[in-house]
Order: C-alpha cells, then sequence, then structure tokens
C-alpha cells in the first residue's frame, strides 16, 4: 500500500526513537519501517506492538505506538536466519525436486541441513548457493497469507510435504498462516521477512552428509563469522538423529500420532534404555583406564548433569567402583572478593569466583589418599565456615565434580591430564516440529528451567526468563568454548518430553500478560508447545532426567 495516498483517511503511529508520523490507515508496518529505514544502523525485520511481535505485513488501523526490530536482536535475527533457510529451501525445490530437503539443527556457528536418503556433493552446493544468491539480487516477494487448515493441507498434499499435513491434524486453529516465495508455499511457525533483498548475507558450504547455512550473528549483523568446526558435537547430533530413526520419531506429527495411537509406553522405556546404555558405555570407559582419577562434567542450564552424575556413580558401582562425589559451590572466594560483570553484578559463574589454588590443593590430597578438610561454604554470609569436613577418597577410586567450568583446563591446572576425564553433556533436540521446522535445544532447555524454577525455587515463568539472557551470556562465554574438550558427549534430549513439560510449562507462560516485555517471548514458546500433544508423567520413570524438572524423581536434586 503506497503511505502517500491521500483518499484515505490517516492515523498517526509513533516509532519509538524516531518520532510521530501520518500515515493512511491500513498502511503496514513495512511502510513505517521504509520511512526510518535510512536512519537505523541495520535492517528492520519486524516491530513490537503492546509487548507482542508482529511482522512487517501487519496492517495498521488505529493510532499505534510501536518499537523497531532489527536483526541485531535475537527476534530479528531469528527472523532473518529462517528467511534465510527459507530460500535454501525454494532453491532446493525448483534445482532438486526429488530430493526432501530437512533443517536440522545448529551446529557451531551455523544451520546443518541435509537430504534425506542423499548425501550431498560439492557440486550440488555451488549450484544452491547461486540460484539463492539470484533470488536475493531479484528482490521478489515473500507473501503471507491466511488460509482454513483444510486449504493449507490440500496446498501442502500437491507439494508433497506429508509431514506438514500430519501436523495440521493435531493444529487446535481454523486458520494457518503460510508464507508464499514464486509460486512455493511454506509453513513456519515464525515470522519472516517480507522481501529475499534482505537475504543478502549468507554462506552455504558441503558438510558430509549435508550442508552447513550460515548467516551472521546478532552482535556483527553484517559479517559472517568464520566456521568453527566442531566435530564431537556433530557426532552427538548424528547419534540423535539415529536414535529418532530407531525410535521412528523423526518429527512432532510422528510424537503426536504415537501418544494418540500407538504404546507410547513401550516408546518411553526404549528412549529411556537408550539413555541408560550411554551411561554406562561411559562408566565403562572411565573404568577402563586406571590413570582416571577425576570425573569433570560440564553443560549449559538445565541440561540435566545432576541427575546424570547421579546415574553416572551408580554404573561406576556396578564396575565395582567406589566414587565420591566434590561440590564447587563450596569453593566460592568470599562474597567481598567475588568479581563483577559488566553490569556492575556479582559474577558467580566467572572462574575467578572459584578458590582455584585451594581446590586443586584439595585434588591433589585426596588423589594421594590423604585426609582433607573440605570446605563448606555459607551461602547466606557469603564466606565459608570456620570448620570443614573431613574427606578421604579410597584408593585409585574417581572423584566426580560437576560445574560449568569442567571442561576448562583452568580449573585443574594442577591436575596431569591422563588423570582426567571429560563429560560435556547437553540436551541436543533429535526431534523436528516437521522437516522444515526443526526445535532449537536452546527453547528445550528454557522450557525444562521455567519448570524447574517453579517446582523448586517459586519463580515465576516471568523471572525465568527474565535471567534467561544473562544465563545465555554466561554459557557463551564458560561453557560453549570448551565443549570440544570433551572426552564424551552425553545428550539428555529425550524424544518425547516436550509433550511432559507441556502441560506444567503452559499455565505458566500464560501468566505472563502483555503487561510485561516478556510477553512476546512467552507468546513465542506457547505457539511452540501448542503442536505438542499433552503427556502425563506417570508412564515417566523415576531415574528419568526430566524428573529433575517435573519432580518425583528417585535422586535428591
Amino acid at each position: 500500500m503506497a503511505i502517500s495516498s491521500l483518499e484515505v483517511p490517516h492515523i498517526e503511529v509513533v516509532v519509538k526513537g524516531h518520532g510521530t508520523y501520518s500515515i493512511p490507515a491500513g498502511s503496514t508496518a513495512e511502510d513505517v519501517a521504509a520511512l526510518v529505514q535510512d536512519d537505523c544502523p541495520h535492517q528492520v525485520v519486524a516491530v513490537v506492538i503492546e509487548n507482542e511481535l508482529k511482522d512487517l505485513h501487519h496492517s495498521l488501523w488505529i493510532p499505534t505506538e510501536l518499537e523497531l526490530v532489527d536483526v541485531s536482536s535475537e527476534a530479528g535475527m531469528r527472523i532473518y536466519r529462517r528467511s534465510a533457510a527459507f530460500l535454501l529451501i525454494k532453491a532446493c525445490r525448483d534445482l532438486f525436486p526429488e530430493r526432501k530437503l530437512v533443517i536440522k539443527h545448529s551446529l557451531s556457528n551455523g544451520l546443518f541441513c541435509e537430504f534425506l536418503e542423499h548425501p550431498c556433493e560439492d557440486k550440488d552446493i555451488e549450484s544452491l548457493e547461486s540460484y539463492m544468491r539470484e533470488m536475493a539480487a531479484n528482490d521478489m516477494p515473500i507473501k503471507k497469507e491466511i488460509v482454513s487448515k483444510e486449504q493449507a493441507r490440500q496446498i501442502f498434499t500437491r507439494q508433497g510435504q506429508a509431514d506438514k499435513v500430519k501436523l495440521f491434524e493435531f493444529r487446535d486453529k481454523d486458520h494457518v498462516h503460510i508464507c508464499e516465495l514464486d509460486g512455493f508455499y511454506e509453513y513456519f511457525y515464525g515470522y519472516m521477512v517480507t522481501r529475499t533483498g534482505v537475504i543478502d548475507h549468507f554462506k552455504l558450504f558441503c558438510y558430509p552428509p549435508g550442508m552447513i547455512l550460515q548467516t551472521p550473528e546478532k552482535e556483527d549483523p553484517e559479517f559472517i563469522k568464520p566456521y568453527i568446526h566442531q566435530p564431537k558435537l556433530a557426532r552427538v547430533f548424528q547419534e540423535a538423529k539415529k536414535w529418532a530413526e530407531m525410535l521412528e520419531i523423526p518429527h512432532v506429527a510422528a510424537l503426536n500420532d504415537m501418544i494418540e495411537f500407538g504404546d507410547i509406553a513401550d516408546m518411553i522405556r526404549v528412549n529411556e534404555a537408550l539413555h541408560e546404555k550411554k551411561i554406562a558405555s561411559i562408566a565403562d570407559m572411565i573404568c577402563s583406564d586406571p590413570r582416571i582419577r577425576l570425573v569433570l562434567i560440564a553443560g549449559p542450564s538445565s541440561s540435566g548433569k545432576t541427575t546424570f552424575a547421579q546415574r553416572l556413580l551408580i554404573q561406576l558401582r556396578v564396575n565395582g567402583r567406589r566414587p565420591v562425589s566434590i561440590s564447587l559451590d563450596n569453593y566460592f572466594v568470599n562474597r567481598d572478593r567475588t568479581p563483577r560483570d559488566e553490569n556492575g553484578e556479582y559474577d558467580f559463574e566467572a572462574l575467578e569466583a572459584l578458590r582455584l589454588e585451594r581446590f586443586n590443593q584439595d585434588l591433589l590430597g585426596l588423589i594421594r589418599g590423604e585426609i582433607v578438610e573440605m570446605p563448606v561454604y555459607n551461602f547466606k554470609s557469603g564466606c565459608c565456615e570456620p570448620m570443614g569436613i573431613p574427606m578421604k577418597v579410597p584408593p585409585g577410586e574417581p572423584i566426580i565434580i560437576e560445574g560449568i567450568h569442567g571442561l576448562n583446563d583452568k580449573l585443574t591446572s594442577l591436575i596431569l591430564p591422563e588423570q582426567k576425564f571429560k563429560i560435556y553433556i547437553s540436551a541436543l533436540t533429535q526431534l523436528n516440529i516437521d522437516y522444515t521446522n526443526r526445535i532449537p535445544t536452546t527453547d528445550s532447555r528454557l522450557i525444562r528451567r521455567i519448570v524447574r524454577d517453579a517446582r523448586t525455587r517459586g519463580y515465576s515463568a516471568i523471572n525465568t526468563l527474565k535471567q534467561w539472557p544473562s544465563v545465555r551470556r554466561g554459557e557463551e562465554k564458560n561453557i560453549f568454548p570448551y565443549q570440544e574438550n570433551a572426552d564424551v558427549m552425553f545428550n539428555s534430549s529425550l524424544v518425547y518430553e516436550l509433550s511432559v513439560l507441556k502441560p506444567v510449562a503452559e499455565p505458566l507462560l500464560r501468566e505472563i500478560t502483555a503487561d510485561y516485555p516478556e510477553h512476546m517471548e512467552a507468546r513465542r514458546l506457547l505457539k511452540f508447545l501448542s503442536y505438542f500433544r499433552p503427556l502425563s508423567t506417570d508412564a515417566v520413570p523415576t531415574t528419568s532426567i526430566i524428573r529433575e524438572f517435573v519432580g518425583q524423581g528417585c535422586f535428591k536434586v
């Protein structure tokens, strides 16, 4: 709609940070963004109105206050990456119509994608990237349409996308928002840009058996960082793929089918058995090397470290070992010596927040078989108690330590490398919503944390969402850079877990009203959870990692 038209009533729109504009009623958010884009440091891709994210297709009919969302924000870069993936999907559809592309998961600073039953070759990637750049150069419109659920099913049946057709069977909405690009339709559970010309920074390269699609990071939206290879993490994702194939649940529609019509209890038992087999295998690896005295477990928030550590301890005992565990929490420096972050707040996740020299000396003493007085930290007073607790480790037995710095060698600098065994644990999602809508690992962990915080700390979902950006910054600084240092990686994700978490998480998220900025994120997560059929916890074993979050587990967490 041309906003210069004088034939329709005008409305006033207040653009935060830019001023007030008079525009014809019915103009789009894209029209408004065009008025101020030249004054913006980065590309605008959406707007926020009354704490709700709106795409640039959104029409404005009444006086409105809005805030621009550009690609330097988390929400904006999410839209940009999704739109770049749409370009890739369209290119694959036109160049290789007989193949089915799957958007899988993030890997390092890229997005791993692959063809089902067809390995990628360099020549394929060159053709795809060239075609994507041609579409971007042509600045083609990406249209948004609202159709009935039945119309959507007909469209995707014609396009041969049975996974989407099946997904709509479980949707509780009568209408569906779909995207159209040059006659090809797609469905995403998030917004897109309005034109292909916006997608001007991307890179595609072969990463057998698939490919990596790279886009910029929100910290530097105009630049694509060099790819950082993470072969160990890639192997864990391939293992997750095999598990999903074994369970015959590649996407949410298949999971919903299993819940509605299949033997979900049997599938849960198999999934849990895969976890137990992997933990037993890790215990065997530790026991096979008598030099190992220190087992270090690290991973991001809500990855299930505590339950994993206790299950590993049991498996070590099955092997005839007598392991002991140590809490890093007792090695915090006194509160007045705690380092502060860029906002002046105490940074308890900094390595310098720990008494590293005392910790290493105590470890050396325990490894030598000495009786060591272990410190006891008082979190109320912010300092250690005057008297500690004596501890002695049986000769040759492993010491288990769980903490975010476990993979950083600076934590245990005085311990010989051959005496350490490092484990990285994270919930690396093995499930897609459908073949072109992936489930970010971060979202799975966030929902886990919302449920656990409410149960164990009495936190509301809004408190958890407020803290999450800080948690993520700590992970980016203290955990992810060291994950490839691990001797082994454990994927704590369970294919059925979001169906179990859904009934608990949804009421918590609905408590966040439009009065709060976090309402935008709550709505996104609620839409995400809406794809899943709910599942009772009754069939979940008490030893399951999910019990760490929903409760009634057999371990103390």
